[in-house]
């Protein structure tokens, strides 16, 4: 029996039925190579490989990487699946994302402590995944896909690049051993096109304008139950005077708070720094 490490955030998905589910919702063929981060026992990695992708699964616990193939039976007498797995010991957030193909996806069970870093991480890479299937914790699924009045910090991050989508709810107890909190399906589509063209953070100048970007969602964020233009006062270092004359000129009533900005008026609001 393999024992999960807490502080590792290792809680293993067993059922079947939600297994079946996260790999349907990422579409699957044997053109695809699949990032997994975390694979534990291999429950899901069994999966991916049944379905004909080439399999790269990040594992940061050193044993478990080691044992990951032993956990996965012989998929079919007819195709061995060990030439389509692959097997990396270390930090996901330290992984040269570049060694994948363009267009890889990312099918993975998040541990809870890892999300928001692992977001930003992917969907600002320079090559970027085209669809992530995760299953996070539930309250920050909620987030992920916030609409105007909800937003956050993460939602801002990821919907600059992605579509997002709620899937199914995963209770607690499906999960070995049960997290205390239930989890549930979130599924990310990259954009066609970026939102905003000067946001590329593929070039300089977009590196540049991305960072004042962020800086400018940072600040709005960092109080959240005070208006704006608070917010913005302490966050940028500016007198509430300058605060309001920014928020009037992007065309936002300085009363308003962060989470009720959508991706748009942030980006005017960061245009006038």
């Amino acid at each position: 029996m393999v024992l999960a490490k807490k502080k590792l955030g290792q809680h293993w998905l067993h059922d079947e039925d939600t297994l079946n589910y996260i790999c349907e919702r990422s579409v699957l063929s044997r053109k695809d190579t699949v990032l997994e981060i975390g694979p534990g026992t291999g429950t899901l990695t069994k999966k991916l490989l049944a379905r004909g992708a080439h399999v790269v699964a990040v594992e940061k616990d050193k044993s478990l990487a080691k044992n990951l193939p032993y956990h996965i039976p012989p998929i079919s007498k007819v195709e061995p699946w060990k030439h389509r797995l692959e097997v990396v010991v270390g930090d996901i957030l330290e992984f040269d994302l570049t060694r994948l193909p363009a267009g890889y996806k990312v099918v993975a069970n998040i541990p809870y402590y890892l999300t928001s870093n692992l977001l930003r991480f992917l969907a600002e890479s320079v090559n970027p995944p085209l669809l992530m299937v995760l299953l996070v914790q539930k309250e920050v699924a909620a987030r992920i896909a916030a609409k105007p009045g909800q937003m956050s910090l993460l939602s801002v991050s990821v919907q600059l690049y992605y579509e997002s989508e709620l899937g199914r709810i995963v209770p607690a107890k499906l999960f070995s051993p049960p997290p205390k909190v239930d989890s549930q399906v979130v599924i990310l589509k990259h954009r066609h096109e970026l939102l905003f063209t000067g946001l590329n953070p593929v070039n300089r100048a977009g590196k540049r304008e991305l960072k004042k970007f962020f800086r400018v969602v940072r600040a709005g964020f960092s109080e959240r139950r005070k208006k704006l233009r608070s917010s913005l006062s302490g966050g940028l270092g500016i007198s509430k005077d300058q605060a309001d004359e920014l928020l009037r000129n992007a065309g936002i009533a300085p009363a308003a708070r962060a989470q009720e900005l959508s991706l748009h008026q942030w980006y005017e609001l960061a245009k006038l720094i």
